[in-house]
């Protein structure tokens, strides 16, 4: 944790841009419209040039509407349509005049439309104060022959604490079959290790299926998907399923996405544990301002196991909050609650007899500089706290832990 804290103070401490505005709008400006001239090699020098004078003038002020504008317009020449298109609907929150707005849309439809790669890298230090996600407590209450008796357990279970190192790294092609449908093609791998290889873990991820853009506003896309995941360098389980994805532009600010899931889980050695698994989540995402941004969601989950006293459905809600910060700050949080219901016994841990309940609270905060890169990597510190509390004996428990994380988006 000491890692996590020392990279924000580091953060927090960035020194603000002090070139004259004026002077880098000047020059982000001319290098753009040399660059709708110029030759490939050329264009691409330009269009670095135009993007690095536009970031630093919003790192600086990230109300700056019309910087941001140009520098999604310089991000969208140069093919990088994630990032254009973050920058574009941060513009449409700002109520441009209806003509900027209408070219906007333009710029996200043509985006949508040509949509081909997508590549993903990242790598975190990963500190965590319960690796084993348990509670503390050894000891239970035991109801025999009319009285409650207590039970410890073995201590060799102890949550412990750990530093891991996380890295993963996903792409995704999308070939045209015709003006409204694209072959969605993608995978993803992602290893954590710890200095215990019992908490090492590893995933193979991938996907295929067909995206639909409906209308100007609307696509869905459904997706075979398979999964394979180690614990400790063993197979631990596969999922085999489909997914579904929606999303839908409600209006210039306001974003809503419909996910839903279903998949077949098969444990090597916990046979105990296989079933489906069934997964449906909505949310909305509202940029009330340009420098300030809510998501919100609901969730239902459902996960039918071979033994009936596994079995459980959940329910869940999350609410987040993003603020663009001056001096090239983004600060984050997000909050969820979780409420899981098991579908028969759970004695001796829960007294009586009765079924578990659980309730899980979980607080993340990220902050990051966007002024600040490491080899074109951004780094972000995210802080985690998340606790259970349930009434079945020995399954709470407290957990603290965080990321210092260097993510790259192609």
């Amino acid at each position: 944790m000491r890692v996590i804290c020392l990279a924000l103070i580091l953060l927090l401490s960035l020194p603000a841009a002090a070139q004259d505005m004026n002077e880098l709008f000047r020059q982000g400006m001319t290098a753009l419209t040399q660059a709708t001239r110029a030759e490939d090699e050329r264009r691409e020098e330009l269009l670095d040039e135009a993007i690095a004078a536009f970031r630093k003038m919003l790192v600086a002020d990230p109300s700056l509407v019309r910087v941001r504008l140009e520098l999604a317009r310089a991000f969208f020449l140069k093919e990088e349509d994630t990032l254009a298109r973050r920058h574009f609907e941060i513009v449409l929150a700002g109520k441009p005049p209806a003509a900027v707005a209408l070219n906007v849309n333009r710029f996200l439809n043509i985006m949508r439309a040509r949509k081909r790669w997508s590549v993903r890298v990242g790598v975190a230090l990963a500190p965590d104060s319960n690796l084993t996600a348990r509670s503390d407590e050894r000891t239970i209450l035991i109801d025999v022959f009319g009285q409650r008796l207590p039970f410890t357990y073995n201590a060799e279970d102890q949550p412990r604490s750990g530093i891991g190192i996380a890295a993963w790294a996903g792409g995704e092609y999308q070939y045209p079959l015709d003006p409204r449908w694209r072959l969605r093609v993608g995978g993803d791998v992602s290893r954590r290790e710890y200095r215990s290889d019992e908490f090492d873990r590893m995933t193979i991820g991938a996907h295929v299926g067909p995206r639909w853009l409906i209308g100007r506003a609307s696509e869905a896309s459904v997706l075979a998907s398979a999964r394979q995941s180690w614990l400790a360098d063993e197979q631990d389980f596969r999922d085999v399923g489909l997914r579904i994805e929606g999303r839908h532009r409600l209006n210039r600010r306001t974003t809503a996405h419909l996910n839903a899931s279903r998949h077949e889980r098969r444990y090597e050695g916990r046979d105990w544990l296989e079933g489906p698994i069934t997964d449906i989540s909505a949310g909305i995402g509202w940029a009330a301002t340009p420098t300030f941004r809510l998501d919100t969601a609901l969730g239902w989950g459902l996960q039918r196991t071979e033994r009936k006293r596994e079995r459980n459905s959940s329910r869940w809600g999350r609410l987040g909050a993003t603020f663009l910060l001056p001096r090239g700050f983004t600060l984050g949080g997000a909050g969820t609650l979780r409420w899981t219901d098991y579908k028969d016994t759970w004695a001796p841990f829960v007294l009586g007899g009765g079924k578990r309940r659980d309730l899980t609270r979980s607080i993340r905060i990220n902050v990051h500089n966007r002024g600040f890169t490491v080899g074109g990597f951004s780094p972000q510190v995210s802080l985690i706290q998340e606790q259970r509390t349930t009434n079945a004996q020995l399954h709470g428990y407290d957990r603290i832990s965080g990321e210092l994380r260097f993510v790259r988006l192609f």
